[in-house]
């Protein structure tokens, strides 16, 4: 069987989350993005709103959102986002956060992400960094899981946008020992794990949800710093330097970061096809899980697109959070 050729764009490394939005019309479109209170995104947020979105921030800090809400409502022509108090490691914050939403939803947009220095729990004592941006996220869309199955019906099809990293190829997802209860905790290979979950979720969420006219597709966007990096170690700070200097990646601008989730949000390429994880706006070529990621910085790893694990993740995630 010949491989499918992955899926392109027009857009590149450098383009931005208004160039891509350029010329769409978003109007009644009802989107959410997570972690909107800062970096990538405030910017993603700013680019749905100016092609005409209803958009809801859905952050931790809301006066922080109300601040970028504001200032959304200064820079573009779209109308003032909403601002929601979401905290991805409670899970009654989730839960109220889903309680409190009505009607349909047509684009969620699973933003945000923590960066932990050391290892922190939650009150379940779940690693915090996997149940942040991995479990808080799972919870979330099965929690809109209706809302986007009535976007889904209204607009020809609901998008999910789940942003992941180049640091998944660091590391797949160790069911043996999910939040680090047996072996010495290190908290770039817990940030690759999560970021790896990110995928698979974007890989079981489309084999479940397609039927209904829900996609759901993985985002790498690129070496951004954000205020993400702000507990980073000496050692993380290292390793992101030699990565860089390496080629593993090129610093873009925040607004060059936020274009590939943008990409996944609105490209038609990817209206009714999901399961993908994209790089610099195009979708990525898949490697083996032994590949070397200097020599592939552009690449996905074969162990964050598998079918298998992917539904096997699900099932265990969904266990641990109780629906």
């Amino acid at each position: 069987m010949t491989a499918r050729a992955p899926l392109s764009t027009s857009f590149t490394a450098s383009s931005t989350a208004q160039e891509v939005v350029r010329g769409v019309d978003l109007t009644d479109v009802r989107a959410v993005v997570t972690g909107a209170s800062s970096g990538i995104g405030v910017e993603t947020a700013r680019a749905l709103a100016a092609a005409g979105a209803q958009v809801t921030l859905a952050v931790r800090n809301t006066a922080a959102g109300d601040a970028v809400a504001a200032s959304i409502e200064n820079s573009t022509a779209g109308g003032r986002p909403r601002v929601m108090r979401l905290d991805l490691a409670d899970r009654a914050a989730v839960a109220a956060f889903v309680d409190a939403w009505s009607g349909p939803l047509h684009l969620l947009v699973n933003n945000a992400g923590v960066v932990t220095g050391g290892l922190e729990r939650t009150r379940e004592g779940w690693e915090l960094q996997f149940a942040t941006n991995h479990l808080g996220h799972l919870a979330l869309a099965v929690g809109l899981h209706r809302a986007l199955a009535l976007g889904a019906r209204e607009r020809d099809g609901a998008r999910i946008v789940s942003v992941s990293s180049t640091a998944h190829m660091r590391s797949g997802v160790d069911f043996d020992d999910l939040h680090f209860e047996r072996r010495g905790y290190d908290p770039q290979i817990a940030y690759a794990r999560s970021k790896t979950a990110n995928c698979l979720f974007a890989v079981e969420a489309t084999r479940r949800w397609a039927g209904e006219g829900i996609v759901a597709n993985a985002v790498n966007p690129g070496g951004v710093a954000t205020g993400l990096q702000r507990n980073f170690t000496a050692r993380q700070r290292q390793s992101l330097d030699e990565a860089e200097a390496a080629g593993v990646f090129t610093y873009k601008s925040v607004q060059q970061g936020a274009a590939t989730t943008m990409v996944a949000a609105v490209a038609p390429q990817f209206a009714h096809s999901g399961g993908h994880y994209l790089d610099d706006s195009q979708e990525a070529y898949t490697v083996p899980n032994d590949a070397d990621l200097a020599q592939h910085p552009h690449g996905v790893k074969e162990w964050a697109l598998d079918p298998a694990i992917a539904e096997r993740l699900w099932t265990v995630s969904t266990a641990l959070l109780g629906i």
